[in-house]
């Protein structure tokens, strides 16, 4: 299986079940996002602060939140 940054996110703080503990929200809907791969854009700040950053918002929505530009 492909490591993608909400598997990522889950590994980091200890699983699926941890990650949504941390969020406030059930660990079905963790496991809808890690299927989908995608996480709702109102969660990603939420999973970046809870992995300590070891997780960027770019990674997790890209979409929304472009790469930072290095100089």
């Amino acid at each position: 299986m492909q490591s993608t940054a909400i598997i990522r996110a889950c590994e980091v703080v200890g699983g699926q079940a941890r990650l949504a503990a941390l969020l406030g929200v059930t660990p079905q809907a963790v496991h809808l996002w890690v299927k989908r791969n995608l996480c709702p854009a109102e969660r990603v700040l939420g999973i970046e602060q809870a992995t300590g950053g070891r997780v960027a918002r770019h990674e997790l929505r890209p979409d929304l939140y472009p790469p930072p530009v290095l100089a």
